[in-house]
């Protein structure tokens, strides 16, 4: 008998950590926060945050390890080894068991008062090691989804739906570069 919930599955994750997000995720984000400058997508995947921002009229410079046939993304860019900034703000999904690390180094590259946003599971507010995170870079807000957002496994939201959909809460960290005030966590729809 299953007493609490697990982040364990039968199901094996993709070689590159590669789940896309559904584009609704980028209408949550952007219901409220507001974006000066250009935003760059530092883990486009297949385009669906990078087209959607584009959609809303935001200038989006896309880039992705893997090339998975987005026409705009530069593929084969490490992120972490980047050493200059494309943009005055980040907007992403990173691969989740690099999350902190591209965290980190976005607020390294971002300007001051530059955003950095992360679409991440709920639970990545637990952790030792990134409580020492939040404690160094504390997020100005976490804006919890009250909708299951999907993340599908290799872009597959067919598949995804088909199977139920998700169990899985997810909310958007939203760090300002400078920001030393108390996380405001707030819920969006």
């Amino acid at each position: 008998m299953t007493l609490g919930a697990s982040n364990h599955t039968d199901k094996e994750r993709q070689e590159d950590d590669f789940y896309a997000t559904d584009p609704i995720a980028i209408d949550v984000l952007c219901s409220v926060e507001k974006f000066e400058g250009k935003i760059w997508e530092n883990s486009a995947g297949s385009g669906c945050l990078s087209e959607r921002l584009k959609e809303l009229g935001y200038e989006v410079i896309s880039t992705d390890l893997v090339d998975r046939g987005y026409k705009d993304c530069e593929s084969g860019v490490n992120f972490l080894l980047e050493s200059t900034t494309k943009a005055e703000n980040i907007v992403m999904n990173p691969p989740y068991k690099l999350a902190q690390e591209f965290i980190e180094h976005s607020l390294e590259l971002v300007p001051e008062g530059g955003k950095v946003c992360a679409f991440l599971k709920v639970q990545f507010l637990e952790g030792k090691a990134r409580k020492q995170l939040f404690e160094k870079y504390p997020p100005r807000t976490v804006y919890v989804s009250s909708s299951r957002i999907l993340c599908a496994k290799n872009g597959d939201f067919e598949g995804m739906r088909a199977s139920g959909g998700s169990a899985v809460a997810y909310c958007w960290f939203v760090w300002v570069k400078g920001f030393q005030g108390v996380t405001e966590l707030k819920w969006v729809n």
